[in-house]
């Protein structure tokens, strides 16, 4: 929807990229708007589209999805407008006299005339042209924003636009376009390719040519990948741009001459690199090297007697390939534990904190995602952060992360020792990011399999750690007892080894076949449906007290279709929360939101 409104408070402004959380003034009430608001000051009138959200904890908010800043409408807005700080040499005093002397013809002085504001008691012509200039360059600020959204670029990279080219931007845009391919990541790379044919650049232009090598070399980060065989990146360019492949050649030399990509030859071909990738990856070994070879003052001594003293004090016998490991964590500043589920790993991890703590050092726990250092903090007892939090990472432009970040400098981690679980998770830039902010003689503890969840960033940082073979790794691949009467975490293993589910009666005892872990094989979309209301409608209870509403959860990995999101939270809703007693409820954007009916259980 749309709304139009002056901007009266500015609550909150990131000075990076921009993003604001503002007052707005309507014409019928207050409105608080979320979103990316470059060059907006109070007292601009803006038209913003978006969608009203509700807030958990702030309430009712306008998410701003595009916005256009506007001449204010009347002359009270045009006086708090000309006052608000953007024009340079007016205040609330010469703004009012402005607005009083030229009323509804204000706007066309300030651009047109500049000269007549020297009519007024306090401005020279000098000043008056100063005021014209600086009228007129917030003007054509304003207009980069909806200029850009014409190719698919948000008003978050408007200033960047701005900063680069200043208020020129729109003119060298349309005089080369394939400028905008090295602004962001998100970039619609076919609407910039037809504008710039269309203004008359050839097809085999040497700009248009190492665009479309960078475009491709960007479109391969979306799916976590570094770096691209050079044959690949070739046979996509020419499909993209309908070139020859002597073009392409020749544009990749052109940008190896550049140093804007990175062209390595290894046994099974030539990969290209963006610069920026290839430089991070580098800084990545150099810096693990570095820990590595610096002096291991962190080392606790007599590591025997404390393995038995942590045995004794948390009642728990480590097996030989747990102190192992131990034992290499201690000898080394930079460890590898990897295994899969029920091997150990977070044992390992309550042994080193316990036996580090003990010995008077500071162990510093974290995480990835927010699930996964919530999960190691239940697990060890101790608190765990994200990796953004640990390193403030929501204080720079993250998007710049994915340049070149070798710039960024992060203040050093207090610590003797850090715990990085779920590695497989961490990206790169996250990885290098991280490994910037560890002072030299911390001992580094990477916690992770390399067979879960991959990073959405690009890198595989913990596979490639690992199959590296330059960091000391323990490799944990016994299935404790515990965790072995969990069906998950035998079929897990039995995928990962290319073995089938466990079958009744295979290596399993009739006591163990109360499971955690069912496999139903359905072809009928219909019988799927009619399965997942049945698990979730009480047929679980005869394995435990399982409560949809606590316990349950339904993954699809599809939003359409029957067996899609939208499908099938309406058919649970209607069995498992159905509005039997005309309770008020709410429809938006095609679904319905009502209270969660009591069920006996929670009457009583």
């Amino acid at each position: 929807m749309e709304i139009t409104g002056e901007v009266v408070d500015i609550r909150y402004k990131n000075e990076v990229n921009s993003y604001t959380i503002a007052d707005i003034e309507t014409e019928e009430e207050l409105i608080t708007v979320v979103g990316y608001l470059p060059f907006i000051n109070s007292g601009d009138t803006l038209k913003l589209t978006g969608k009203f959200v509700e807030h958990k904890e702030y309430g009712r908010q306008f998410k701003i999805d595009t916005f256009e800043k506007m001449m204010p409408q009347t002359m009270g807005a045009l006086q708090r407008y000309l006052a608000n700080g953007n024009i340079k040499g007016v205040g609330e005093a010469t703004a009012k006299r402005i607005v009083d002397k030229f009323g509804e013809d204000t706007i066309k002085i300030l651009r047109d005339e500049p000269i007549r504001l020297a009519e007024i008691r306090g401005i020279s012509e000098k000043k008056a042209k100063e005021i014209s200039e600086s009228f007129i360059q917030n003007w054509e600020v304003w207009q980069i924003v909806g200029f850009l959204e014409k190719f698919g670029i948000g008003a978050e990279y408007a200033k960047k636009v701005f900063e680069l080219y200043g208020t020129n931007a729109i003119e060298e845009i349309e005089s080369n376009p394939y400028v905008l391919i090295d602004l962001t990541r998100g970039i619609d790379f076919k609407q910039i390719d037809q504008m710039a044919l269309e203004i008359g650049i050839n097809y085999d232009n040497e700009k248009r040519i190492t665009s479309g090598i960078k475009y491709g070399l960007i479109k391969i980060t979306y799916n976590g990948h570094s770096c691209v065989l050079k044959e690949n990146l070739i046979e996509f360019v020419i499909q993209l741009l309908d070139v020859s492949s002597e073009n392409v050649e020749d544009g990749l030399i052109n940008l190896n001459v550049k140093d804007e990509i990175v062209i390595e030859k290894r046994e099974d071909g030539e990969y290209i690199f963006l610069s920026g990738f290839y430089e991070t990856e580098q800084e990545i070994a150099i810096r693990i090297k570095r820990l590595q070879e610096s002096k291991n003052i962190k080392k606790v001594k007599n590591i025997e007697s404390e393995l038995k003293k942590s045995e004794k004090n948390s009642n728990i016998e480590l097996s030989d390939k747990q102190k192992e490991a131990i034992k290499l964590i201690n000898e080394n500043n930079v460890t590898v534990v990897t295994g899969g589920p029920g091997t150990g790993k977070t044992t390992i991890i309550k042994s080193i904190i316990e036996i580090y703590e003990g010995n008077g050092k500071k162990v510093v726990l974290c995480a990835p995602t927010g699930r996964a250092a919530k999960r190691m903090t239940e697990a060890t007892g101790k608190e765990a952060s994200t990796l953004h939090r640990l390193l403030e990472i929501g204080k720079i432009d993250e998007e710049s992360l994915y340049k070149n970040n070798t710039d960024y400098e992060g203040a050093p981690i207090d610590a003797d020792l850090i715990i990085v679980d779920e590695m497989s998770m961490v990206d790169m830039f996250l990885m290098n990011y991280l490994l910037k902010c560890i002072y030299k003689g911390t001992k580094v503890i990477l916690v992770g399999d390399e067979d879960q969840l991959a990073s959405v960033g690009p890198g595989s940082i913990l596979k490639d750690i690992i199959h590296s073979e330059t960091v000391t790794t323990i490799h944990l691949d016994k299935i404790f007892r515990q965790a072995a009467k969990s069906k998950i975490v035998l079929n897990a293993h039995r995928v990962n080894n290319g073995e089938g589910f466990i079958k009744k009666g295979e290596d399993t005892t009739e006591e163990e076949l109360q499971q955690d872990f069912f496999f139903i094989k359905e072809n009928s979309q219909e019988k799927m449906v009619s399965e997942i209301i049945s698990l979730c409608t009480g047929r679980l209870k005869n394995y435990g007290d399982y409560d949809f509403f606590q316990n349950i959860q339904v993954l699809t990995p599809t939003k359409k279709g029957m067996l899609g999101t939208r499908e099938l939270n309406k058919v649970l809703q209607e069995r498992l929360n159905p509005n039997i007693d005309k309770t008020p409820e709410k429809n938006s954007m095609g679904a319905t939101f009502r209270k969660r009916r009591q069920s006996n259980a929670n009457k009583k």
